[in-house]
């Protein structure tokens, strides 16, 4: 399935995938185990970085970025939030992709593979003003479900991903509503599509071209 405004390769996302996520976004059912974040100023230059356990946040600061990751994949599907499949050829050796991946299995505990990240966003997004780049790393337990869809209990299947989410940010660092962002790998019910990517756009009307194309391989 392809659009007419994109040269690359969508595919449809089913709601109930992304609600599935979104339900466990409370502070009493949250599994996200870490949190880490850059602040760009208005030449697009890293003005500070953070990462922390997720767990070390106040009570507060939990509910603060809970709504702030749960916006990507709680945006309408198939409008502002889209499934694109990555070309093969942006999935190979130093791209950005195997950044996401190392990104994800280290649990955004490779610093190292963040600041690249972060100096790669910088380079390509220049809104002018200050703002805010925010992973977060989730393990989600997929139930297991009888041949009815009934649930059965947890499964031995985790779902491991990333949310970024890309923001204004004002004052004392205080993040607005996210403008981009993705989930990566993209998730369907039986587990990660590492070939896929789920990329939200704040007005679909006019989208970040320049940080979809970087993620998916663009020059």
């Amino acid at each position: 399935m392809t659009t007419e405004k994109t040269k690359y390769r969508t595919m449809p996302i089913d709601r109930e995938d992304m609600l599935a996520l979104t339900r466990r976004m409370t502070v009493k059912r949250t599994s996200i185990t870490r949190i880490a974040g850059a602040y760009l100023d208005p030449e697009e230059y890293v003005d500070g970085t953070f990462n922390t356990r997720f767990l070390k946040l106040s009570g507060p600061d939990k509910t603060k970025n809970l709504e702030l990751a749960k916006t990507i994949p709680f945006a309408p599907t198939n409008r502002n939030l889209k499934r694109y499949v990555i070309p093969e050829e942006a999935r190979g050796k130093e791209s950005l992709w195997q950044l996401l991946m190392g990104a994800r299995s280290s649990g955004l505990e490779n610093d190292a593979l963040l600041d690249i990240f972060y100096d790669m966003i910088g380079e390509r997004y220049q809104p002018g003003y200050e703002y805010g780049v925010f992973l977060f790393h989730d393990r989600y337990d997929i139930p297991a479900k009888a041949a009815d869809h009934e649930r059965l209990g947890e499964s031995e299947q985790v779902f491991e991903y990333l949310i970024c989410a890309v923001c204004p940010v004002s004052g004392d660092y205080e993040a607005g509503e996210p403008a981009w962002g993705f989930l990566f790998p993209a998730y369907a019910e039986g587990g990660a599509l590492t070939g896929c990517v789920d990329i939200y756009q704040a007005d679909d009307r006019r989208p970040c071209r320049e940080l979809t194309e970087l993620l998916l391989g663009g020059k």
